[in-house]
């Protein structure tokens, strides 16, 4: 019995110095041994476990408790810009990621607008008497009659036309008498005073008929005719039979509506791709099935400061006289097209007011924001000028989920980069 137990505790005392031995070796060995720098990293700072703005440059609690959380460098990573975001493919797939291909298209877009017919100024015929005198008869009375060149509108009793035909009466019958002097002086002078009368009638708008009549006839008349110089629609009459006028009376207002011409408002974004000469298509509601085409023919240089648009001019045929001035109209302007231009989704853009974001897939779940400069938009399609390249992929929904991750990881970067700038808290200050 005695035995047995002196056999028992040698045994102990064995086990115990082999294990001691043992686990010195084992120490010595990992003091000796390099260490694995991925196996041991030292923090480059304690982070708040809450608020990741809070910051401590040794371990550390907040008010609850909580231990604050060890940031470390990762400088073994590849270098990425900063605000990459990486998502694992089933989080991608649950917040419903969608990508779309930086392409090269046509752009093309029809500006809408509505429009009013108005005259086309260029011919319009604003009729005023030469001279004064009295309206003794009006062929043309109504206002919407119709009136070709030259055809006779009213007659006028002026004491300045009869004066004037005399003084032309007179000089033909000094020239009959002074044509064959073998003075060259007074028969050159009886031509030029026959010519200055003459020309005086002219200016004061007697017909060349009236005045053949008055050369043949040499009797004066009371009355002289006044005639249309342009075809057209009358549109205004001023003056009725009896009536006294001056050269400042307008007597008729006349319009010629074979071409009319269409105003519309423009908004700014939609100046860019309209130019003068394109193509315009208009409807009207009084002329249903009916499709008129016209052109663009002038952009005014100034903008509504009230509606913030532009003012554009149209041109329009109207050998049937349909297009009636002051109708309204819905007009389509097929605009100058963008060709071979580098786009992308529309809805791949985030538009911050400052500045216009899109994120590229850089990897399999991997995002990259990139700034891009836009140009013109057309449907669910936008040009892009500089930042993108053929072929890449953007994102095009669940972008802003990416953009809110991105900040915040673009965020910690700046503050892991400022927390390695700061000098390092002496041991002293570390146990103050």
């Amino acid at each position: 019995m005695n035995k047995l137990i002196f056999i028992s505790v040698i045994t102990l005392f064995i086990g115990l110095g082999a294990g001691f031995g043992l686990s010195y070796f084992w120490q010595v060995e990992r003091v000796l041994k390099p260490q694995n720098p991925e196996v041991v990293k030292k923090p480059l700072f304690y982070r708040h476990p809450m608020n990741p703005e809070v910051s401590s440059p040794v371990p550390a609690k907040d008010s609850m408790g909580m231990d604050y959380v060890p940031v470390y460098a990762e400088a073994d990573k590849p270098q990425e810009k900063m605000g990459t975001v990486t998502i694992d493919a089933v989080v991608e797939q649950n917040i419903g990621v969608r990508t779309g291909k930086v392409i090269r298209e046509n752009l093309t877009r029809h500006v809408r607008a509505v429009g009013r017919i108005d005259y086309n100024e260029e011919q319009m015929v604003h009729l005023h008497p030469k001279t004064e005198g009295w309206i003794e008869k009006m062929y043309v009375d109504k206002t919407g009659q119709q009136v070709a060149k030259n055809s006779r509108l009213l007659s006028i009793y002026s004491p300045q036309l009869v004066t004037s035909q005399q003084e032309y009466i007179l000089a033909l019958n000094n020239l009959q008498i002074l044509q064959n002097s073998p003075i060259a002086e007074i028969r050159q002078g009886a031509e030029a005073l026959v010519e200055s009368s003459k020309q005086r009638l002219k200016l004061l708008d007697v017909p060349p008929h009236q005045l053949r009549q008055l050369e043949h006839s040499q009797k004066i008349k009371k009355s002289l005719h006044i005639h249309s110089p342009e075809k057209g629609i009358v549109m205004k009459i001023g003056a009725r039979e009896g009536q006294y006028v001056t050269p400042a009376t307008e007597i008729y207002m006349i319009a010629d509506l074979s071409t009319v011409w269409v105003y519309a408002d423009i908004y700014e974004y939609e100046l860019p791709w309209v130019k003068q000469g394109d193509v315009v298509e208009m409807q009207l509601v009084g002329i249903p099935g009916r499709i008129f085409t016209g052109k663009l023919t002038y952009i005014y240089p100034y903008a509504n400061a009230k509606t913030r648009t532009i003012k554009v001019r149209l041109a329009f045929d109207n050998p049937d006289l349909l297009l009636k001035p002051n109708m309204f109209a819905e007009l389509t302007i097929k605009a100058d097209k963008r060709l071979n231009s580098l786009v992308i989704p529309a809805e791949a853009v985030i538009r911050s007011g400052t500045r216009n974001q899109v994120f590229v897939v850089r990897a399999k779940g991997k995002f990259e924001p990139r700034l891009v400069v836009l140009g013109l938009s057309s449907g669910d399609k936008v040009e892009v000028l500089k930042g993108l390249k053929l072929g890449e992929k953007v994102v095009t929904s669940a972008q802003f989920l990416i953009d809110s991750e991105s900040k915040l990881r673009e965020a910690t970067a700046k503050m892991l980069e400022a927390q390695t700038l700061k000098p390092k808290p002496s041991e002293q200050e570390m146990n103050h």
